[in-house]
């Protein structure tokens, strides 16, 4: 569907939670919270009259509501409680389309013309909903599926032709995007109607692909440009099994075999998956069909979820008293890309993107684990830390890649080294636990512009290459004498020479800090307290510097 589609969006409100009380029969009715990486992900209307809100993590969620129920995140659930709706919207209408677990959409123009009207349709949508499956909903009527998501929380049918007006007043935190929506309030867009007022081109030479997608939602454009067209015939891929599969684990190891076929067919040809089509027969001839949609490219994982997620749903049956499963065991998958796209104009990853470059390198790396075991290929994560070193986090290749402490608030970017007439002696950032000391200095220095979560984070630019062991230094004034700091931040000099190993002093010819850190001072055994100071030499190199206990050190080294 293009952005001059009307569009229809059927939105299930808090579905995660409904998925809860359907599937392990939860009382939605009370304050439930649904956690995914401890941090409220969906909650009831309960839960919410209690103060609890999603993002909060879970020990501030239940000490806003001490009676909250919390349940672990679960798409698989979700998923399959939601496909008794989708039948049930099924039956008065047709082309749905499932967008994610709790919201599908499909064209307004068919239900509209038989019901008489879109107000109508779209009431006897959310009528069928609750007759046939018990569950709330509401829709949202629009041109194209973001606006139309947006109309359904509202609970509105957008006029003909108004859907820009419509989105003119929402804020720009309505696109999921939260990098993008905070770097836009801090540029003074805080809407979406002034997003889409920039021009697309300048919007794609300073926000990239991904932004200038989202400069299309903004104006009121679907998610994803037109180039979707009916595939060829011999792209579909489809298989019939002698045993009738039954159950889920069985049914599942068959559709991911399909879907690995489907991706490296649709990779061949240099294209890619934006709508899946699933399709089985039951041994008794009863057919199924269900179209997946993805606001993204699906890759070969992404399909045989969806699948999986499909087939279980069938299979079992979410729903109370009503089970919605097939008659008899299915003899025939069938998996058809409904929609599809040219796949260039994205950024490749390391291995690329499209053909069997990606899984070919993820097996190689997985066969060099199986022989060397799981340390052998290590990524890194980014997280949250004071130093260089504290921020990254290596985890096996394959694992989860959660990040060792929380990022917090990034802090504004700032210079690796600022000129000399440009820093004080001692441009103060507060100590992490500790009160800031009284700024001191002789007018020359830049200060934090704004504080982190992590008190005393080094600011941005990142150090390109942080060193395994630090390498000992020294620091020496104009005079040739050693620099140090004071209880109280101030240098006994200027920072002037560096003296690494048994070369000759080399000329500092800018510098900035110091940033001070005094970490775990209440546990003596673990507590560090040092200066950092990043410089730059007259060779051109950048260091960051420490200064612990009187003894300079480089720690890191800038591009």
């Amino acid at each position: 569907m293009s952005g001059g589609v009307r569009t229809l969006l059927l939105w299930c409100p808090d579905w995660p939670v409904i998925a809860a009380e359907i599937v392990d029969g939860v009382t939605a009715s009370g304050p439930v919270a649904v956690l995914h990486g401890n941090r409220v992900l969906a909650c009831s209307e309960a839960a919410r009259a209690d103060g609890v809100r999603r993002g909060l993590r879970r020990r501030e969620a239940q000490s806003r509501c001490p009676q909250l129920v919390v349940v672990d995140h679960d798409p698989g659930r979700d998923a399959r409680a939601f496909e008794p709706v989708v039948a049930a919207v099924e039956e008065v209408a047709v082309g749905v389309e499932v967008i994610r677990p709790g919201a599908c959409a499909l064209a307004a123009r068919g239900p509209a013309r038989y019901f008489g009207g879109e107000e109508l349709a779209a009431e006897r949508i959310v009528e069928q909903v609750a007759q046939a499956c018990a569950v709330e909903s509401q829709v949202g009527i629009a041109e194209g599926v973001f606006a139309a998501g947006l109309a359904a929380r509202a609970g509105t049918i957008v006029a003909a032709g108004r859907t820009r007006e419509f989105l003119a007043a929402v804020p720009v935190e309505a696109l999921e995007r939260p990098e993008l929506a905070d770097l836009l309030r801090r540029l003074g867009v805080k809407s979406l109607g002034g997003f889409a007022a920039l021009p697309a081109s300048d919007v794609l030479t300073r926000f990239g692909f991904d932004g200038a997608l989202a400069h299309r939602l903004a104006g009121g454009l679907d998610h994803r440009p037109l180039a979707v067209r009916q595939p060829p015939p011999d792209l579909d891929v489809s298989d019939t099994y002698d045993e009738p599969l039954e159950r889920v684990d069985v049914a599942a190891f068959a559709g991911r075999v399909l879907a690995e076929r489907l991706h490296d067919r649709l990779a061949a040809y240099g294209l890619a998956c934006t709508r899946l089509g699933i399709e089985a027969v039951t041994a008794d001839g009863q057919e199924l069909h269900r179209v997946w949609r993805h606001e993204g490219l699906l890759t070969a994982a992404a399909i045989a979820e969806r699948v999986r997620w499909q087939l279980d749903g069938w299979l079992t049956g979410a729903l109370r008293g009503a089970p919605n499963r097939p008659t008899a065991g299915l003899v025939r998958l069938r998996l058809v890309p409904d929609g599809v796209l040219v796949h260039l104009g994205l950024q490749p990853g390391l291995w690329g993107d499209t053909g069997a470059e990606r899984e070919r390198a993820h097996r190689a790396l997985s066969r060099i684990q199986g022989l060397l075991g799981p340390e052998a290929v290590l990524t890194a994560v980014l997280g949250g830390g004071r130093s260089a070193d504290d921020q990254v986090r290596l985890v096996p290749w394959g694992d989860e890649r959660v990040p060792a402490r929380p990022a917090g608030e990034p802090v504004a970017p700032l210079p690796a080294v600022v000129a000399l007439t440009d820093v004080p002696a001692a441009g103060p950032l507060p100590v992490a636990g500790k009160k800031p000391p009284a700024e001191k200095g002789t007018g020359k220095g830049r200060k934090e512009p704004k504080v982190p979560s992590w008190p005393g984070r080094l600011p941005r630019p990142a150090p390109a290459l942080v060193l395994p062991q630090a390498l000992p230094a020294v620091v020496l004034d104009a005079d040739r004498a050693p620099v140090g700091v004071s209880a109280r931040l101030e240098l006994t000099g200027d920072p002037a020479f560096l003296l690494v190993g048994a070369g000759g002093p080399v000329e500092i010819t800018g510098w900035a800090g110091p940033w001070p850190v005094d970490e775990r001072w209440w546990a003596p055994a673990e507590a560090r307290r040092r200066a950092r100071f990043q410089v730059v030499l007259d060779d051109g190199r950048a260091l960051l510097l420490s200064l612990v206990s009187g003894h300079w050190a480089i720690e890191a080294i800038y591009d």
